[in-house]
């Protein structure tokens, strides 16, 4: 398996984005393919000990920043790292693509380069959540602010595809995301939608869900507009650091709390493993005839191996061919 990385993608590149190759390389023995500024590239990786990694480097003159237009810059910059890596992909070089860049940049020129599976209306982009019980998938998280009721119907069957095939969830309960669970909530997006989830075969579905029970465990799949999934990604995001930032505080507040902290020091390790949204890798494209993971802008090491990790599988578990199966039924 190879896999390509924008190693100029992210607010810390190229830094943590060839740290996370060489920690990823290590750990799940795939070959890796830096893309960017070669002697930047090169000189980073000179900083590891990675003699006899499956590591490899790509040339490409240009970036697209983060605050570039996206649609302008992927035509503009036929050489960014973006555009050289993902025609690898395309081109049968590769089978995967990592990005922590400019993630509309990464959206345009992935549905470009690799297009989308047949019948598909736009592509929706996919990552895990923790909850009080393990995990959920959530879908849209930002790739289609403005949808059809259809759409959504459409991300539900991906999602729940890729829950199954490649989360290993047997029967993937399947919820909208609205301001309560009875089927008259939310806007009119939410309405339309929920009566072609009520009627659609094939899907597990449990009906509207509000946030609360979406964190505690109450669907496996939870679909969105991607305006309404990413104020929910970055809610929580924000409200998991808060809290973390807290306990912290008073865990230091005082000696008698101090030391109470140090019998609760390994507690307090595992939530803040289970919180932190580096564990969890970068959001999958659902939708294309390909493996397109966008990670977080401000991955460190630890985030990009996760999202090679969510490529890696993504890849092994056959989430296209899974979801054009679902489709197709």
């Amino acid at each position: 398996m190879r896999i390509v990385l924008d190693a100029m993608g992210g607010d810390y590149a190229p830094r943590e984005v060839v740290a996370g190759a060489v920690e990823a390389a290590r750990a799940y023995g795939i070959e890796l393919v830096l893309v960017g500024r070669e002697e930047e590239v090169r000189a980073e990786l000179d900083r590891h000990p990675a003699a006899g990694l499956p590591l490899s480097v790509v040339h490409a003159a240009e970036v697209i920043g983060m605050d570039e237009h996206p649609a302008m810059a992927v035509r503009r910059k036929r050489e960014s790292s973006i555009v050289v890596g993902l025609q690898m992909v395309r081109d049968g070089q590769a089978d995967a693509f990592v990005s922590a860049g400019n993630s509309g940049a990464v959206m345009a020129a992935a549905t470009w380069l690799l297009g989308r599976i047949p019948g598909v209306e736009r592509p929706a982009l996919a990552t895990v959540f923790p909850s009080r019980v393990g995990f959920f998938l959530v879908a849209d998280i930002g790739a289609n602010t403005d949808c059809r009721p259809e759409y959504l119907l459409q991300f539900g069957r991906m999602a729940s595809a890729y829950a199954q095939h490649v989360l290993r969830i047997p029967e993937p309960r399947v919820a909208l995301l609205a301001n309560g669970e009875e089927e008259t909530k939310g806007d009119r997006l939410v309405q339309e939608a929920h009566a072609l989830f009520r009627q659609a075969a094939g899907l597990n579905f449990a009906g509207n869900i509000e946030p609360k029970d979406a964190l505690a465990g109450g669907a496996d799949v939870v679909i969105a507009d991607g305006f309404v999934g990413n104020i929910f990604l970055k809610s929580t995001e924000a409200a998991a650091e808060v809290l973390l930032g807290m306990l912290r505080e008073e865990l230091t507040r005082n000696l008698w709390n101090r030391l109470s902290a140090a019998l609760l020091r390994p507690a307090f390790r595992r939530l803040r493993r289970r919180l932190d949204y580096r564990e969890y890798g970068g959001a999958l494209l659902l939708g294309l005839r390909g493996v397109a993971v966008i990670a977080h802008g401000r991955s460190d090491a630890r985030a990009i191996r996760s999202a090679v990790r969510v490529a890696r599988e993504a890849t092994l578990q056959g989430a296209v061919e899974a979801i054009s199966k679902a489709l197709q039924a």
